[in-house]
């Protein structure tokens, strides 16, 4: 089978696709033929060095296909089924992956493979931090960075459909007429305003209450600004690159503020806590209340192609390979 691989950390150039042997699933496993893969900005981290991994090494961890072969034990799925994951696995930017029948889920019918593999890890950490980590409620106003982006995009839709007031901010105003449209009530353009003094002048001097943080080191200062009194600081990527330490006493002086970098992993580390939120996602999605935007494909073989694209930051919603 073909897949891509590297075996020294670096630029999107690194990345090689080569030939080998197709796995085979072991007790507990399923094999799947992948249709669709996902391309987040944590494997540009693996790729470039910033979160370590053993080389030589795949990349990948998100996709959905068929289940083509099922090892002993296997209850979860039967051969034919479709099958999405998102974790448990380093290596999905491949023909066929070697999953944890556990760590997959069946997405319900009307949801195909593209969607799923667009939706689930993105889907799943929105699910995460805006209904468990920060419990958001109707009526409260929340900044989300990035909004244009595959994340920002489900999380804007989904705070309002629980009733929350979002504040976006995104670099360009084309991506500024986009979230418009996915119901932001405020767009900020982060390049060119104040985002503090943004978020304070529309919340009346006040702040939020939670700001949801991917952007990393060019949007640090912003956010901690940003934030009312006993507000939360939800820091969950380094897409400019990785944020300052953060001084204890400086939370403390900014109101009793709290800072936390959460993984999904970590809101998904039972296979009942996989389950539920990922029937909660498609539940969103299939209710229309969410729409998923793939706003670009790549053959597996421009998976180089795929990371400059993500890097420059040139892409709107999410960004699929298709073997």
């Amino acid at each position: 089978m073909r897949a891509i691989q590297f075996e020294q950390t670096g630029g999107p150039e690194v990345l090689q696709l080569v030939e080998v042997e197709t796995p085979k699933p072991g007790p507990g496993q399923v094999l799947i033929r992948n249709q669709a893969i996902g391309v987040n900005f944590i494997e540009t981290y693996q790729r470039g060095g910033l979160y370590p991994v053993k080389l030589p090494s795949g990349l990948g961890g998100e996709g959905a296909g068929v289940v083509e072969a099922v090892g002993d034990g296997v209850t979860r799925f039967k051969v034919g089924d479709l099958g999405a994951y998102a974790g448990g696995v380093m290596g999905s930017y491949a023909e066929y992956v070697v999953v944890a029948a556990d760590r997959v889920v069946k997405p319900p019918p009307g949801i195909d493979a593209r969607v799923a593999a667009a939706a689930l890890l993105k889907g799943l950490t929105v699910e995460a931090f805006i209904r468990r980590l920060y419990p958001v409620k109707a009526g409260e106003t929340v900044l989300v960075h990035a909004a244009a982006g595959g994340v920002g995009q489900i999380m804007v839709q989904w705070l309002k459909a629980i009733g929350a007031e979002v504040i976006a901010t995104v670099g360009s105003e084309e991506k500024a007429e986009l979230v418009r449209g996915l119901g932001a009530d405020h767009v900020i353009l982060y390049r060119d305003q104040d985002v503090a003094a943004e978020v304070k002048r529309i919340t009346g001097g006040k702040g939020v209450p939670v700001a949801y943080d991917s952007v990393g080191k060019d949007t640090f200062e912003g956010t901690l600004g940003s934030l009312a009194r006993r507000g939360w600081f939800v820091s969950f990527g380094n897409a400019s690159g990785p944020v300052p330490p953060v001084d204890p006493l400086r939370l403390m002086r900014g109101g009793s503020l709290v800072f936390t970098r959460p993984t999904l992993f970590d809101y998904a580390s039972t296979t009942e806590e996989l389950d539920a939120s990922a029937a909660a996602l498609f539940e969103m999605i299939a209710s229309g209340k969410v729409k998923i935007e793939i706003g670009q494909t790549f053959r597996l073989a421009e998976a180089r192609k795929a990371h400059e694209a993500l890097e420059s930051r040139a892409t709107v919603g999410a960004s699929l390979l298709i073997p």
